[in-house]
């Protein structure tokens, strides 16, 4: 919840918190659907004129449905959330496709034919004018993220720029400016001889591993890797064992209980205290990479002498 670079402050989110709390409570709203609340609530206080809203799950019943757009969009669709979601990749689509409005320009990054043609139908069918971006157009600029996949990122989000009405539309320099500056906490964040990155899915660890193959960093390169266990966390360690030296698998503190890692099912290097598997990654390592989930990463920044939170 940041409005021209300025986070919520804490006692502005107990006032929202507090005020709204009848609402929340009249509603059994869940967490997630109470914080959107609190986030709209404080973008109106403090007179945001452009708001960039991030959907929590799906789109169709998401609680930022609720806002009426200037534009929307779907970068790409993968498999996540299948609990609430289902496991089809095109009904996954479909329920994300389910935030297009009347008459608002829908603006499609998909670059799977298959899965962008059932986003475009169900954007379609709602009504909304479809605006794609080619598969292979990548943003050309300076960019301060790393990755190709930052590339495409950001050439999504200059397209999403450009659907915006006129008088809400940045100009060139602006737009050069912020790619040329904007980083990511928590996204291939080098800070010293620490790399964090809270890639929590296969396809996030798929652009990790691309990433540290075009930008290596100092090797040796140790791993500490903490997974929720409702992801798909052996794909994902599959896919990091070979691009690292070494990797311990961990337990992030601030995880919730009834969604930790049976650390037993593991293969490999395991270490349950998570204090101590910073340490071990530690000896020896050119690099320490932390990756596996935004707990993971939040928690070894909080515990690491010298970094700020992530947030």
């Amino acid at each position: 919840m940041v409005v021209d670079g300025r986070p919520i402050s804490p006692d502005a989110f107990v006032m929202w918190a507090e005020r709204l709390r009848p609402a929340i409570e009249r509603e059994q709203a869940s967490f997630f659907e109470a914080t959107t609340a609190i986030a709209l609530a404080d973008f109106a206080a403090r007179g945001a004129e452009v708001a960039v809203i991030e959907v929590g799950l799906g789109g169709r019943l998401d609680a930022t449905n609720v806002v009426r757009t200037v534009v929307s969009a779907v970068t790409r669709v993968r498999r996540e959330h299948t609990e609430y979601l289902g496991e089809d990749v095109l009904g996954i689509a479909r329920e994300k496709a389910g935030i297009a409005k009347p008459g608002i320009p829908m603006l499609l990054g998909e670059d799977d034919p298959v899965t962008l043609e059932a986003l475009r139908i169900a954007a379609a069918a709602l009504g909304a004018p479809v605006v794609t971006v080619p598969a292979a157009e990548t943003w050309e600029g300076p960019l301060a993220l790393v990755g190709a996949h930052q590339r495409r990122n950001a050439a999504v989000a200059f397209r999403i720029l450009q659907e915006l009405p006129a008088d809400l539309r940045p100009g060139p320099e602006a737009v050069a400016r912020a790619f040329g500056t904007t980083t990511v906490p928590g996204r291939f964040d080098r800070r010293g001889r620490y790399l964090f990155d809270v890639a929590h899915n296969p396809d996030g660890v798929a652009a990790l591993v691309a990433t540290l193959a075009g930008s290596p960093p100092p090797r040796p390169l140790h791993a500490v890797v903490g997974m929720l266990a409702d992801k798909d966390w052996r794909t994902m360690l599959e896919a990091l064992r070979p691009a690292v030296d070494a990797l311990w698998v961990t337990d992030p503190p601030s995880a919730p209980r009834e969604r930790r890692l049976d650390l037993g099912q593991v293969d490999g290097l395991v270490e349950p205290d998570f204090g101590r598997a910073l340490l071990r990654a530690g000896a020896g390592a050119g690099t320490v990479l932390v990756t596996g989930s935004f707990h993971t990463v939040g928690d070894a920044m909080a515990r690491l002498p010298g970094f700020a939170p992530l947030g």
